[in-house]
């Protein structure tokens, strides 16, 4: 696929996996930077065929996901107060499951309300209490813990995510993704990103924090979602106290949810994976979608 592979080539990519090893080892990126290899954690993570990118996929179907200590993250570590980030994926998903994980540096720490946390970026499936029910729903976090207002308050999750317009479907190959440029974060299905119209009420974003904190006082909106606080920075001293589980490992088909590792899988299978330290145009983002999947 040399329109893959030319994409691919790119001095922004960090790690492109194509999951083509057999199941039992660890899955190495295939381009990039390094290998990133990841490691699977409660178990084993069994492979189908015929799938894109090479005809072999990882399927999530237990316990077991794939991950990678933060100390070995190296360059998938994005983060701080000028981090841009894009990911894409190429999915087929069993079932619309609700809070389902493709992969990110995202641990969510205890429950609601709760700031220990060390969240950074990722790409989740079907959050349904900020209109993302059925949708693809990147997150950026700055905080690490739950979203802050302006005036130091909490709300009870990350609320910070982009949604898609259209739902993403079950039992077909799609692509998924996400861009943040340090001040929107976009969501992709099937390469494209699809401008949505937040309706305050319906899609639960009429708290202050939406309606006033948003471009210029206005509204954040859902796609794209306005951020433009950066990406949380673990710090080994600062947040000795506060985050005690330290930074995040990157994680890919589950993450750590109210302290259970392992918690809210990806609910299909998983052909390819691509992060960027750098927001792609959307025409990047096409692209990535024709050379996977037509």
């Amino acid at each position: 696929m040399p329109e893959l592979d030319r994409l691919l080539e790119d001095p922004r990519l960090v790690a492109f996996w194509d999951f083509n090893e057999e199941a039992g080892s660890q899955r190495r990126a295939r381009v990039g930077r390094g290998a990133f290899p990841l490691n699977e954690i409660n178990g084993i993570v069994a492979t189908v065929d015929d799938a894109p990118l090479g005809g072999r996929a990882v399927t999530f179907d237990n316990d077991a996901y794939l991950g990678l200590p933060n100390a070995e993250a190296g360059d998938l570590d994005i983060s701080g107060p000028d981090a841009a980030v894009s990911m894409f994926a190429v999915v087929r998903m069993r079932k619309v499951t609700r809070g389902g994980t493709v992969a990110g540096m995202w641990y969510e720490g205890l429950g609601p309300g709760d700031d220990s946390g060390t969240r950074q970026y990722a790409l989740l499936l079907d959050m349904n209490l900020y209109g993302g029910a059925k949708r693809v729903t990147p997150h950026v976090s700055s905080e690490g813990g739950a979203t802050r207002r302006a005036d130091g308050s909490l709300l009870p999750w990350c609320v910070d995510y982009a949604a898609t317009v259209e739902e993403y479907p079950a039992d077909r190959w799609c692509t998924m993704g996400m861009t943040y440029d340090g001040k929107s974060i976009t969501a992709f299905l099937d390469g494209v990103a699809e401008p949505r119209t937040v309706d305050p009420e319906a899609d639960n974003r009429s708290d202050p924090y939406f309606t006033n904190e948003g471009r210029g006082g206005g509204h954040r909106g859902i796609n794209p979602f306005h951020h433009g606080r950066g990406i949380f920075r673990y710090d080994p001293v600062k947040h000795a106290e506060t985050k005690p589980a330290g930074p995040s490992d990157f994680v890919v088909g589950a993450r750590c949810v109210r302290g259970r590792h392992g918690a809210e899988p990806l609910d299909g299978a998983l052909a390819g994976l691509a992060v960027f330290d750098a927001s792609l145009t959307p025409e990047e983002m096409l692209a990535l979608h024709r050379a996977s999947l037509t």
